[in-house]
């Protein structure tokens, strides 16, 4: 038996799509705009993160 065949006997199983698209969507937007509005020092010592070696390891 097919996966989508299990899906179609869920009753308003599309609620949980869109519901799934919809989170999706704000957080992508959400973090864009973070992006975009935030500082671009912030950003650049968010992006050396990697580089630094603090010797812990």
């Amino acid at each position: 038996m097919k996966f989508i065949n299990y899906l179609e006997k869920i009753t308003s199983v599309d609620v949980y799509a869109m519901s799934a698209f919809l989170i999706f969507f704000f957080f992508f937007t959400i973090m864009a705009l973070w992006a975009w509005k935030a500082d671009k020092k912030l950003i650049e010592t968010l992006s050396n993160i990697p580089l630094n070696d603090t010797g812990n390891s």
